[in-house]
């Protein structure tokens, strides 16, 4: 037994004093880059903020990369089908984050959209956020409340260069097929 504990007190000493020996490929791009973890931040809460206040379109996408505009890439996860064409595409470009835009507000309103926990990943450029939302597919006027999370990745300057959105695709696909039923 007190073998035991010498045995347990000794590792976690170590493990307390040890130093890591690795360092990410990206940690000195990113200090290099002077962007830091509150940059990022306002970055990522603009580009929401903007989106759940239903800003004008052209206001959304000031959002977004202009020095690496080709490597901008709008992605909401789940399977591409013909009623929810925004799903499991990527939208590429500044042009292709105005089409993917355009196609969520041809096809959907959401009231009470709002972003509750921000996580950022200085190192990697990138924030994930949780939102919540009760999104109606206009064709069906079929309604649901719905928990999601974007993933956003940034250039130097703390512009987006990367949109990913994960959501309830079966939601929405059963909502513009009008089998979802209202809330």
């Amino acid at each position: 037994s007190s073998l035991l504990l010498k045995i347990h007190i000794r590792i976690h000493i170590h493990i307390r004093n040890a130093t890591p020996t690795f360092k990410s490929k990206r940690s000195n791009a990113a200090a290099n880059m002077n962007i830091n973890r509150e940059t990022l931040l306002r970055s990522a809460q603009s580009l929401c903020n903007d989106f759940a206040n239903k800003e004008p379109l052209e206001k959304v996408l000031k959002n977004f990369s202009s020095s690496k505009e080709d490597k901008i890439v709008c992605f909401e996860h789940g399977l591409n089908h013909p009623s929810v064409p925004f799903l499991g595409r990527e939208f590429r470009g500044r042009e292709g984050a105005r089409e993917y835009f355009e196609l969520i507000a041809s096809l959907l309103s959401y009231e009470s959209m709002r972003f509750i926990e921000y996580f950022v990943d200085v190192e990697n450029l990138a924030v994930s956020v949780q939102g919540d939302a009760t999104f109606t597919w206009l064709g069906t006027k079929e309604s649901w409340d719905e928990v999601f999370t974007y993933r956003l990745r940034f250039d130097a300057d703390g512009k987006v260069t990367r949109y990913e959105v994960w959501a309830d695709s079966l939601a929405a696909y059963l909502a513009s097929t009008g089998q979802l039923g209202t809330k």
